[in-house]
């Protein structure tokens, strides 16, 4: 057994449900996002700087620092030669309470923040790491680093990035968490996977706002992810204009996600963390317009939602009851009517 294939069974003993791996080279090759042969991560940072020309980042200014070390692994960990990605499914199956009164959350943060579920296991897959190879320095990051994972995630083998700019699997469909490991190890490298989108504009159709202003280009000023959590320091407003599409919508969006037809498909996951609770599954807009900060930091101290901010949350809820009590819904505020999840 390889060291590479080593690493992964390891992962999967851990609980990745996914698990690939990528190399860091920097010769000129074609790659799954564009034919002209380049560096990889070249590629990946002309994209993200033509990206932040057109002001689609939006207030988060933390995407301007240093494009160059955003894009390019060895920037991050010094002699870094190979990612290894890891994925876990989220998927548990459940549908959401949308009756009269409920916000909506989106399916990632239903259970456990799940950036301490994964951190635990790449520690562990760090670990291991380690004792085959003393001498390999390694890096892990969960959603949180500088580090352009969707695509290497594609370049591993996970799935391919889709219309909407996530990551599809065929096996789970839009439903992956990732993470990875930056390693200065040569590792053998797995096949990039292959974009299966074809002429489908499923989740192009399904956004409510328009914020996926071409495929594979979402403009983050529009998307409801964006409205509704990144949107939480005290003075950030949603534009009025934007305010009505936010339908019942409370935490994020998975409107772009549900329409994959890859999610007819996806099994439900077995970690147990990531199932909703009842407050999740079915959030009553009155209970949380009513709940006073201290419980919010106590409620939702293990949750993703916490990054919403408790003033961010609350705006998002008023917002949600104001529409609510509209006596009309505009097509664009309604579910989309092809959800295949």
């Amino acid at each position: 057994m390889t060291l590479a294939e080593r690493i992964k069974q390891e992962a999967q003993r851990l609980g990745f449900d996914a698990v690939g791996i990528s190399r860091i080279d920097g010769s000129p090759q074609p790659s799954v996002l564009d034919d002209r042969p380049r560096p990889f991560h070249q590629l990946l940072y002309d994209r993200l700087c033509a990206w932040i020309e057109r002001g689609y980042h939006g207030a988060m200014a933390w995407m301007e620092r240093a494009p160059h070390r955003r894009a390019d692994p060895g920037s991050v960990l010094p002699g870094c030669r190979s990612i290894i990605s890891v994925g876990m499914n989220y998927g548990t199956g459940h549908r959401a309470d949308e009756s009269p009164g409920h916000g909506r959350i989106a399916r990632y943060a239903w259970g456990r923040d799940y950036h301490g579920i994964l951190q635990a296991k790449l520690e562990q897959l760090e670990a291991l790491i380690r004792t085959l190879a003393p001498n390999a320095c390694t890096r892990w990051y969960v959603d949180t680093g500088p580090v352009m994972e969707k695509a290497w995630a594609q370049q591993a083998g996970l799935g391919w990035i889709g219309k909407h700019s996530n990551l599809v699997s065929a096996r789970y469909g839009s439903w992956l968490l990732l993470g990875e490991v930056l390693t200065t190890l040569e590792l053998e490298p797995d096949e990039p996977g292959t974009d299966l989108c074809g002429t489908c504009q499923l989740c192009v159709r399904a956004c409510p706002t328009g914020a996926i202003t071409e495929p594979y280009v979402v403009d983050a000023r529009r998307c409801i992810s964006y409205l509704t959590i990144e949107l939480h320091k005290p003075g950030d407003e949603i534009p009025v204009e934007l305010e009505r599409t936010l339908g019942n919508r409370i935490f994020g969006c998975d409107d772009c996600l549900d329409a994959c037809p890859y999610n007819l498909a996806a099994q439900p996951t077995q970690e147990s963390a990531f199932q909703p609770s009842p407050l999740t599954l079915a959030p009553s807009l009155s209970t949380l317009e009513t709940m006073s900060e201290r419980t919010f930091q106590d409620t939702f101290r293990l949750s993703a939602i916490r990054r919403a901010k408790y003033s961010g949350l609350l705006r998002n809820v008023r917002i949600a009851r104001r529409n609510a009590q509209s006596p009309s819904r505009s097509p664009s505020d309604r579910p989309f009517s092809a959800n295949m999840s």
